[in-house]
């Protein structure tokens, strides 16, 4: 029999791998040379030797391993293997682990993933990184009731942030349906709470909506007196027409001025990765107002990759918040005009302000997808016409506003 100071002075001639002091009813205590201490129980099961590791010394003290040595003849005499009940449920549990909602929600990221788009990829698992694998994370799918989802989302709904919430409740019924195919669960408990959330209040992105004010805004481009290059964004993202984050990585590879026409390559478009890899190019059709502020402009980058480069390296775009800046310092605050409402801004009075303009070809060279194949057929280049009759009339009718000529009404020719 071992006693608490045997097992504390054993050590292990350095001639030998190993040195074990039995104890009693098939517990020993095995030393290394190194010094290294380890309990083991052994046993006969169908007449051949098997060992059970009970743990390391002192860590495990003499009266711990005996203790552990007799849990384990019980389960022998029971029937049971000891070593093979071990496995079993270190099996279980990694089972168990693998249907918490944070592993499901990995597993469907990951199979997700390819299709999204990196910025919807990243916002998904950031935001569940956030707000709800905190909170639900490590429980299993089927323990996870409409209340528990319900009091994770009231935490996000707190903080004020009600389009969030909603968007959190999406991704979580995502998790669960795709433990529904895959059988780690039998219901979408976030499908129960449709409607249980405050009332989310949408906020546009201001814009500048009248002709009158247009053409003051228009005036007051003019005679911005930052830098050159930066005049020119404001200029185009009004004639252009197009989301901020294009005009500002414009490339001048993309600009043909004699065929007076701007390509957008698709993967530079706001769409799916499978949209950007299999998707057209966006046409934007130049109006000679914007050839000419792109010939001026060319003078000052046309020797770079890039129509509006940072100032400060050159070798990336413009800044996201330059143009926002610059309409800050024309004396447009945030509530009153953005770099993305000048797109509201060309929308709202081609159809309110210009008649004869199809509405399906300003949704078109804003790059709204439209279903059905009259929304395809707008997107192939046969329809140029169209697209450049709207780009000159849209430019011209800027030249009057902000001439002060009359505003309403206009007709396209």
């Amino acid at each position: 029999m071992l006693t608490e100071v045997a097992c504390k002075n054993a050590t292990c001639p350095p001639d030998q791998k190993r040195r074990r002091l039995t104890d009693s009813a098939g517990l020993y205590l095995e030393v290394s040379p190194s010094g290294s201490k380890r309990w083991f129980w052994k046993f006969y099961p169908d007449g051949k030797e098997s060992r059970l590791a009970l743990g390391s010394y002192p860590d495990v003290s003499l009266k711990a391993a005996r203790l552990a040595r007799d849990d384990a003849r019980k389960e022998r005499q029971a029937g049971a293997n000891p070593v093979q009940a071990r496995r079993v449920k270190k099996l279980a549990a990694a089972a168990s682990s693998a249907v918490t909602f944070e592993a499901v929600a990995r597993e469907y990221h990951a199979l997700k993933a390819e299709d999204w788009s990196d910025t919807h990829s990243a916002q998904w698992l950031r935001c569940c990184e956030k707000d709800l694998f905190p909170w639900i994370g490590a429980l299993p799918l089927r323990d996870i009731s409409a209340p528990l989802l319900l009091e994770a989302l009231r935490r996000v709904e707190s903080r004020g942030a009600t389009q969030l919430v909603r968007d959190l409740r999406e991704f979580a019924g995502q998790v669960f349906r795709h433990g529904i195919r895959t059988g780690k669960c039998d219901s979408d408990p976030a499908r129960d709470l449709v409607g249980a959330f405050k009332t989310h209040t949408v906020k546009h992105m201001a814009a500048v909506l009248e002709p009158a004010r247009a053409g003051e805004l228009l005036r007051a481009i003019e005679g911005y007196s930052g830098q050159p290059s930066t005049r020119a964004a404001l200029q185009l993202s009004a004639l252009l027409f197009q989301r901020p984050g294009n005009i500002r990585s414009l490339e001048w590879a993309w600009i043909d001025l004699d065929k007076a026409l701007l390509t957008i390559p698709s993967e530079a478009m706001k769409r799916t990765k499978a949209g950007k890899v299999n998707g057209r190019p966006h046409f934007v059709p130049l109006a000679t107002q914007a050839v000419a502020i792109l010939r001026d402009l060319a003078k000052l980058t046309g020797h770079g990759r890039l129509v509006f480069p940072s100032l400060r390296t050159g070798q990336k775009p413009m800044s996201e918040n330059t143009i926002n800046a610059a309409l800050r310092g024309l004396g447009y605050s945030s509530d009153q005009m953005t770099a993305h409402g000048f797109r509201a801004m060309a929308r709202t009075i081609m159809v309110e302000h210009i008649a004869g303009i199809d509405p399906d070809v300003i949704e078109a060279q804003l790059a709204h997808s439209k279903s059905g194949p009259l929304g395809a057929a707008y997107d192939r280049a046969e329809f140029m016409e169209k697209r450049k009759q709207l780009m000159q009339v849209w430019a011209d009718y800027l030249d009057r506003i902000k001439a002060g000529g009359q505003v309403v009404p206009f007709k396209a020719a």
